[in-house]
């Protein structure tokens, strides 16, 4: 059966199960939900592969919903003579922002220039940036005069200003794109389900044959066969890896990055700061997002990595000093209404290197003798050729009939020419489904959160459309308000748990639980609950 003939998935966690029980034998087990594990199963099931993702908590739980929301070819990546990855990442950011107008724009960025061989500098390496994006610009850099730069951006510093670089690049909501990935991928007729663990993988002599796996929910274990397995699990991969072969050496060397939200009133214009060096040689982003302005990120080395990562004091710190060298009203600690980690599978170094930005951005794809096929390393604009690159992969060792990959053109959902305006924008084609909500049940327009547009129909349509299973599925994922405003999020838990509650009956015992957990997951959120560092650790690069 082909992807044009095959029937669409519920997208639900009792289809997804219900597929497991159903299906004798699976082409391609993905483990991971990530970016990467979405745009394979997107792939794999488009080109008529019979596939199955696991996750072991929510989609885009970890690294992919706490980027930088760019979707960028990697202006510093030039500087590092990394043109081929530049070139590949400008041409998918392209294929991004016309499969998913919905959650991707163009987002101008300057540069703002305090003497005359910056601007010289800088105006090169943009050209260059320019040239290499060919068809897919999303514009052409610019030389702005000192006015001009005070007028893009006003709230920057001023003194000594003598002009600056505008040029374009691309800005998204990663963890709906996720989430739409997902969607599209049951529409092409693949089977996900979140919280369901792999605890071992299967085997038939030394060959990989399937993977068991834990429902998170129930304690109910499966044993499902695989002709192939894909570990596309971030930055865990090489713990799977050693699942299958213990002496497998590490793969992925972590780096921890963060970002703080503010209020726009410290960058109120509709332009992106691009800082392009900070005290440690790095770069430095401040730009709009959902009315707040988002700042980051570091690059802090791990030498140990967890499920929830959680800011350093430092690291706020160094974004609080480097931002403050370009702004005219400084940001302390009382301003920060957000702080969230997250972690990069940087592919890991052969030459012993310590110095993650000096790391390759660029995948990694292993072949196992066992037939276990590992992709790492990468990051989000580039998703879609990691799929491709891992699904091609996977055509080999499964010996399938060999498919053409044609996710270049294929529309993601929500994907739509008549986008909605204010936060209704992010759900796309959904919007008017939800907007219908809104009319048949006048009650749940009551919003969750004072100051916040986000509404009760919005979660009761996550948790009936969006597989959202916990109160943090929701606030953080679906809706993003713990990355905006955590203190408004903690106050919106227990309207929301009541809520979830109703939607899949459950008990008191767990409402409260949930209220209990989220209310801990979001003090991390809170720069007054960021602990100081443990220097044995991390080590953050001088």
């Amino acid at each position: 059966m082909n992807a044009a003939t095959r029937p669409t998935l519920s997208f639900t966690r009792a289809a997804a199960l219900q597929q497991i029980e159903n299906t004798p034998l699976w082409d391609v087990v993905v483990i991971g939900g990530g970016a990467t594990g979405l745009g394979i199963a997107v792939d794999a099931a488009n080109r008529g592969l019979k596939i199955l993702l696991l996750e072991r908590f929510d989609f885009a739980q970890g690294t992919s919903s706490r980027s930088t929301k760019l979707v960028h070819g990697g202006v510093r990546y030039l500087a590092q003579g990394q043109l081929g990855l530049v070139f590949e990442a400008l041409r998918e950011r392209g294929y991004l922002l016309r499969n998913a107008t919905h959650l991707v724009r163009k987002q101008s960025f300057i540069i703002p220039c305090y003497n005359r061989s910056s601007l010289a500098k800088y105006w090169a390496g943009l050209k260059l940036y320019d040239w290499l994006s060919v068809q897919h610009s999303f514009g052409a850099s610019q030389w702005l005069s000192t006015a001009q730069v005070a007028a893009l951006l006003p709230g920057v510093q001023s003194n000594h200003l003598c002009g600056g670089i505008q040029y374009f690049d691309g800005q998204f909501d990663d963890a709906r794109l996720a989430l739409n990935l997902a969607q599209t991928a049951a529409e092409q007729g693949a089977a996900l389900i979140n919280y369901i663990s792999v605890e071992r993988l299967l085997k038939k002599g030394s060959l990989v044959s399937g993977v068991e796996a834990k429902d998170s929910e129930t304690g109910r274990i499966y044993e499902i066969p695989a002709k192939v397995v894909i570990n596309a699990t971030g930055v865990f991969v090489d713990a799977l890896m050693q699942m299958d072969a213990p002496e497998t050496k590490s793969w992925v060397r972590p780096s921890q990055g963060i970002h703080l939200v503010l209020e726009r009133s410290f960058l109120p214009g509709n332009a992106a700061l691009m800082i392009p060096q900070t005290s440690d040689g790095r770069v430095l982003f401040a730009l709009p997002w959902y009315n707040r302005l988002l700042v980051g990120t570091t690059d802090t080395p791990l030498h140990q990595h967890s499920f929830e990562p959680k800011a350093l004091d430092e690291e706020i710190d160094f974004v609080l000093h480097n931002v403050a060298q370009y702004l005219t009203h400084i940001p302390t600690r009382k301003d920060v209404q957000s702080v969230f980690a997250g972690l990069r599978p940087l592919a890991a170094p052969q030459d012993g290197t310590s110095k993650t930005k000096e790391i390759s951005r660029s995948h990694k794809l292993l072949v196992a003798p066992s037939g276990l096929i590992t992709i790492t390393g990468g990051k989000w604009t580039t998703y879609r050729k990691m799929a491709e690159d891992a699904v091609n992969a996977a055509i080999k060792v499964g010996g399938f009939n060999p498919v053409v990959c044609t996710t270049k053109n294929l529309l993601i959902h929500g994907c739509t020419s008549a986008p909605q305006t204010s936060h209704w924008s992010i759900y796309g084609s959904d919007a008017s489904a939800i907007q219908d909500l809104l009319q048949q049940h006048p009650e749940w327009q009551q919003k969750i959160a004072a100051g916040h547009p986000y509404t009760v129909a919005e979660v009761i349509w996550a948790v009936r459309h969006e597989m959202a299973r916990t109160v943090a599925d929701v606030l953080a994922r679906r809706l993003r308000l713990l990355f905006l405003d955590a203190a408004a999020a903690t106050e919106a838990a227990q309207l929301v748990a009541r809520i979830m509650a109703i939607e899949l009956a459950q008990n008191e015992a767990w409402e409260k639980g949930q209220i209990i957990a989220f209310a801990e997951l979001a003090r991390h959120y809170l720069p007054d609950a960021v602990p100081v560092s443990n220097a044995a650790i991390m080590s953050q690069e001088k």
